[in-house]
């Protein structure tokens, strides 16, 4: 397991990068904790999730304080996504954590190809 120090360091480069850039902290956590803290695929996504809490909200207060947030966009977006973490919790549980691990590999692929060229 890593030191409180290198989980510290972690979680402030997936912080910083969500703040900065708006991108959930999984792309960097995920990958972190399976491949630097031995934490399975699914522990690592069930994790990264709790994580995305208090990040999300402090930098939605931020943001909201520059005016950069609509809030019935928010509320609305949120209630769809809470719907769908259940769908997609229920899901994850029956994959393989290589069906897991492959399938965020690729989302990432995707969503990266589709910042670069959009």
């Amino acid at each position: 397991m890593l030191t409180k120090t290198k989980l510290l360091t972690i979680g402030f480069i997936a912080g910083l990068l969500s703040g900065l850039l708006g991108v959930g902290g999984g792309i960097i956590l995920v990958p972190a904790m399976t491949e630097y803290a031995g934490i399975t695929q699914h522990t690592a996504h069930a994790t990264s999730l709790a994580v995305i809490i208090p990040t999300a909200l402090v930098s939605s207060v931020i943001y909201g304080m520059n005016g950069n947030l609509e809030p019935l966009t928010a509320i609305y977006l949120a209630i769809g996504s809470s719907v769908g973490a259940i769908v997609g919790a229920k899901i994850m549980k029956r994959l393989s954590p290589s069906q897991l691990k492959y399938s965020f590999g690729i989302l990432i692929i995707i969503v990266g190809l589709r910042m670069v060229f959009a």
